[in-house]
């Protein structure tokens, strides 16, 4: 290129697009200035690389603040799509230049040596808890006073080795017939120490820990522990830092959390930045002013930090930590006059060091057994009210949701108010996660087993009960349904998993908070518009109040338009009033039918989303009945069961996939090539108002942005509808039709959501009558063939 801006030496392709180079200069200007680029990218604008190379620039240039790009994703295929791009970026970088330094989280199940080979009694079940427990006794091993040093335990467990090939155990050179050596390979690399855990003195330890350990230099930087140049590597994924790490001998997650701060692209989900624990834990040194973040499929941070920043505390969990106080006070109880067991002891001088006393723990204990007591109380005549007989209906109980207040009228909840009657003031709901806390130190020394405790959690949630306000907080009791047969047979128990629920109904100002705390960055989707929704309920607006900028840009589908045809069909509103419940046959839904059928019916897979699981199994056993090929449903289900489904649907001839607009196969699926012919969107799939918590939200966005039941409900339901057609159409030479089925998408009216479509949807999608659908779908036909 001629006067080529410096980025393009790391950009990954020969030529950007135009909205590319646009957009690569824009969120380098916003990161500059410490900003923001919101980004709507239609599929195929090249949103990853865009993002990659702007923040790359920034890390690359010697005059930045910026260290390293984040990336954040919650669909597993663009974290896929990072990694390649990144792959693509070192692949075609300039002569002189050193390779991006890249690193992809994921979870201890996915990194551990022990759970990936299934050994030690370790596997992707118990690994967190086994591994707590391993690593705190090899601290406690190697500790001051300890028993041991880290460099003994290494060479203890290393010596198994030779110590087997002392006795002639291991294959000698030349003897085919020797037994094989005796030691832990993972995914067939081998690694220095024998397939399960190690003991010392009778002390179960890691290994693998003990020797990240032993590599930690005196002032501790963790850095200096990992035993290979990362910056000579390129991008580092799962499978390559367990045969690094662990066929050096060391823990190959220490490894992980070592390299966090050190490499140039750090790739994650968004755990990784708004999970509190997560980032306390692990990734809180990415949290700072040197950091360019990327929020990718950003349409889904709202709802996705509304989860994380929620809590909840189960019935079974408040059972749990009553007990693990009971037998933290029961070896006080066994005393005798004059003489301390050691039991005891220990007790008392956890308690001083913590200052807790035994009369709190009490407290607490008492706290939590009335309150699970209340809890029965109330969920008993919650169904007592509800359904009379359903002690004799258990297996037909539904989900359900108590609310604990009025849900448009923000007031204290009824568990609160029932605490204060009872005599339990603001010190035990205040004191009571410092209390869990103890409680945990307490547990593990007295038991030697690797268990996670339950009242560090339930303390942490009560205490945030006690402390959260209630306009942006809501209280509920949550009934999931389950069954377990050793609860008492006329008992709820056996029906019901119930929680006390602590929900967020606006995240806007932590995901503000958290985003404060980058230098800048780009959130980026398909489906950000409208834009001005998107920065209120991210808390962009309030970043810009504070002088960090935020830029706009949207791009539409820069693919020929007569490759695609987009219809908006004029059809009778699909809402609840107008098509009843699923299986009434009426004019609704007979429309509804007959335009689905019209686009189904021709060559090629084509995708239904519907607003419903039931909606979903009566669309594809209705279509079932009037097309000749085959129609496939997706229930709600497991990921194994979702993937056997996408693989029936992309073999052989053309199919009929029939799913929930709010399920997992309109967003995230690679629909690329000759995988999809047409999308048809039945209806709008806004959720159900009926529950508490629901309409508690739309009370917290009226009161902050003044519009809360298009805010809350409307936007994000019509990003689900554009994110499902968005699947058709994938690259330049891609041909297809997306069918928004609905009235309310066609024409304007008091419940019209045309207006939540981007100036150029708006523009392709055209109404169109039902009775002319399968004329217009005729003349693409025909266009696409060249007749």
């Amino acid at each position: 290129m001629t006067d080529a801006p410096p980025w393009t030496d790391i950009f990954g392709h020969a030529e950007p697009y135009p909205e590319q180079a646009d957009g690569i200069d824009a969120a380098i200007d916003a990161a500059d200035d410490g900003g923001f680029l919101a980004l709507e990218g239609a599929c195929g604008t090249g949103k990853t690389m865009l993002a990659l190379t702007a923040g790359l620039d920034r890390v690359r240039d010697p005059d930045s603040e910026f260290e390293r790009v984040f990336v954040l994703t919650s669909v597993k295929q663009q974290l896929r799509q990072f990694e390649t791009d990144l792959e693509t970026i070192n692949g075609d970088l300039p002569d002189g230049y050193d390779p991006v330094s890249g690193l992809t989280l994921v979870g201890k199940a996915d990194v551990c040596p022990y759970a990936r080979e299934n050994r030690g009694g370790i596997d992707r079940e118990n690994v967190y808890e086994r591994c707590e427990g391993l690593r705190e006794r090899t601290r406690n091993l190697v500790g001051d006073g300890g028993a041991t040093t880290t460099s003994n335990l290494v060479s203890e467990a290393q010596s198994q080795q030779v110590g087997l090939m002392d006795s002639g155990s291991m294959a000698d050179a030349g003897a085919s017939d020797a037994p094989a050596a005796d030691y832990l390979a993972v995914d067939g690399e081998p690694t220095p120490y024998r397939p399960d855990t190690e003991e010392f003195e009778g002390t179960e330890f890691c290994p693998f820990y003990a020797g990240f350990l032993d590599d930690l230099p005196e002032d501790g930087d963790p850095a200096e522990a990992v035993p290979f140049d990362v910056t000579e590597l390129g991008h580092v994924g799962p499978t390559e830092l367990v045969r690094l790490a662990a066929g050096h001998g060391t823990c190959p997650h220490s490894i992980m959390g070592a390299l966090v701060p050190e490499v140039e692209v750090v790739i994650g989900n968004y755990y990784h930045a708004f999970d509190p624990v997560t980032t306390g834990t692990f990734t809180g040194a990415l949290l700072d002013d040197s950091t360019f973040v990327v929020c990718d499929e950003a349409h889904m941070l709202e709802p996705r930090v509304r989860d994380l920043v929620s809590d909840r505390v189960a019935d079974a969990s408040l059972r749990d930590a009553e007990n693990e106080l009971t037998r933290v006070v029961q070896p006080l109880s066994f005393e005798t006059a004059g003489a301390e067991s050691d039991d005891a002891a220990l007790v008392r001088g956890e308690l001083e060091d913590a200052d807790v006393s035994v009369e709190e723990i009490e407290s607490v204990r008492e706290f939590y057994a009335d309150l699970r007591g209340e809890l029965d109380r109330r969920v008993t005549e919650r169904l007592d009210r509800e359904r009379p007989d359903w002690r004799a209906s258990m297996r037909e109980l539904d989900d359900d949701e108590v609310a604990l207040r009025d849900p448009e009228e923000p007031a204290e909840d009824e568990i609160t108010a029932w605490a204060k009657r009872e005599g339990y003031g603001d010190r035990v709901w205040a004191r009571a996660e410092q209390v869990g806390a103890v409680v945990k130190r307490v547990l593990d020394s007295l038991e030697d087993e690797d268990k996670k405790r339950a009242s560090p959690g339930v303390g942490r949630t009560l205490n945030a009960w006690y402390r959260e306000d209630h306009e942006e907080f809501f209280r509920a009791i949550d009934l999931e349904r389950t069954w377990d047969e050793t609860a008492p047979p006329d008992s709820w128990r056996r029906a019901y998993n119930a929680s006390l629920a602590l929900y967020n109904c606006l995240p806007s100002e932590p995901i503000g908070d958290r985003l404060a705390e980058f230098g800048g960055g780009v959130l980026m989707s398909a489906t950000l518009e409208p834009m001005d929704v998107f920065r209120e309920v991210t808390g962009l607006d309030h970043l810009e109040e504070r002088g960090r900028p935020v830029v706009e840009r949207t791009y539409g589908l820069s693919f020929p338009e007569e490759n695609r045809e987009s219809f908006a069909v004029d059809a009778p509103k699909f809402t609840y009033q107008n098509r009843g419940a699923p299986g009434e046959e009426n004019d609704t839904r007979l429309a509804h039918l007959d335009a689905t059928a019209a686009v189904a019916g021709r060559e090629g897979n084509v995708l239904v989303g519907t607003p419903s699981y039931a909606e979903a199994t009566w669309m594809a056993e209705s279509l079932a009945d009037r097309l000749d090929k085959p129609v496939l449903l997706d229930e709600s289900s497991g990921d194994r069961a979702t993937e056997s489904l996408k693989d029936d649907f992309f073999a052989g001839d053309g199919k009929v996939l029939v799913t929930s607009l709010r399920g997992t196969l309109t967003e995230g699926v690679d629909y690329r090539g000759d995988r999809l012919s047409a999308a048809v969107v039945c209806g709008v799939p806004i959720i159900n108002t009926a529950r508490p918590r629901t309409r508690a939200v739309i009370t917290a966005y009226d009161r902050r942005f003044e519009s809360g039941f298009e805010t809350a409900l409307t936007v994000p339901a019509v990003r689900k509808a554009r994110q499902a057609v968005g699947r058709v159409i994938r690259g330049p030479d891609e041909r297809g039709v997306r069918v928004l089925l609905d009235a309310r998408y066609a024409r304007e009216s008091w419940n019209s959501v045309r207006e939540y479509l981007p100036e150029h949807e708006r523009e392709e999608y055209q109404p169109v009558s039902p009775d002319m659908l399968g004329l217009a779908l005729d003349r693409f036909e025909r266009r696409s063939s060249g007749d």
